[in-house]
């Protein structure tokens, strides 16, 4: 009995190599129509409770994150539209996460490949700030804005590459399950020193994906995308001022 109602529990170990998640779809879906007497219910607990409830937490650490970057930028830049385009370079980088769980034909493990997104996310605004900091330094400079914008893409595209590049082998291990085993060092066994895809790359392997994917894209798409997006800043300034003041000269002239 659970809070006093009668509860009768329904488990099973999943094989080998089988998607749980898939496996709880079809499960679902054959017991959707499934006619249960008066005061009967059927509830899925265990791993799908526990799924659950990480998916609510992570989507809330990251929209809590998003939104503390954004406003510290904010802050910092004294405006909301660079932020804007620095912020929009976190969903670009989505775009290389979900390329490379396809790629590698890993799962979108919720924990792991959550806390890979979140992480990715501080790795990528960070590029996108070295970046558009430098052409707003070089603009208050007086340069020009096209000339800022590709002074500052020759400048910083060392440290913006440097970083992912670093970044990216870092985890290489990590997500292959590169283990050095050092007792075999110390007895002599060469032969069974390192091994590769050990069960912890089964843990650690979708975070190390979607952080290496995501960063990989991110970087190209940040040294391309987000320069293009700042040249069109000023004609998006101009239409938004230009729609806010004929929203307001609407609402003067019919109050």
């Amino acid at each position: 009995r659970i809070d006093g109602e009668r509860v009768v529990t329904v488990s099973s170990e999943v094989a080998a190599g089988a998607n749980a998640n898939a496996l709880l779809a079809q499960v679902q879906q054959e017991l959707a129509d499934f006619a249960l007497p008066p005061g009967y219910a059927i509830d899925y607990t265990g791993e799908s409770e526990d799924q659950a409830e990480a998916t609510k937490f992570l989507s809330d650490a990251f929209a809590l994150a998003v939104m503390l970057i954004f406003v510290v930028l904010v802050s910092q830049f004294s405006s909301v539209t660079t932020p804007l385009i620095i912020i929009n370079s976190v969903g670009l980088s989505l775009i290389g996460v979900l390329f490379g769980l396809m790629i590698h034909r890993t799962p979108f493990g919720i924990i792991m490949t959550g806390v890979g997104v979140i992480s990715l996310a501080g790795i990528v605004v960070n590029n996108a700030i070295v970046l558009l900091d430098y052409i707003e330094q070089l603009r208050a400079r007086g340069m020009e804005k096209r000339e800022a914008i590709l002074q500052a893409g020759r400048t910083r595209f060392r440290p913006v590459v440097l970083t992912a590049v670093t970044t990216i082998l870092g985890l290489i291990p990590l997500t292959t399950g590169v283990s050095v085993n050092f007792n075999e060092i110390f007895a002599g066994n060469w032969d069974a020193v390192l091994t590769i895809g050990g069960e912890s790359s089964q843990w650690w392997g979708p975070m190390g994906v979607a952080v290496i994917w995501g960063l990989a894209v991110a970087t190209f798409l940040t040294l391309v995308v987000v320069p293009v997006m700042y040249s069109s800043l000023d004609p998006l300034k101009r239409g938004l001022r230009a729609v806010f003041i004929g929203w307001w000269w609407d609402r003067m002239r019919g109050a």
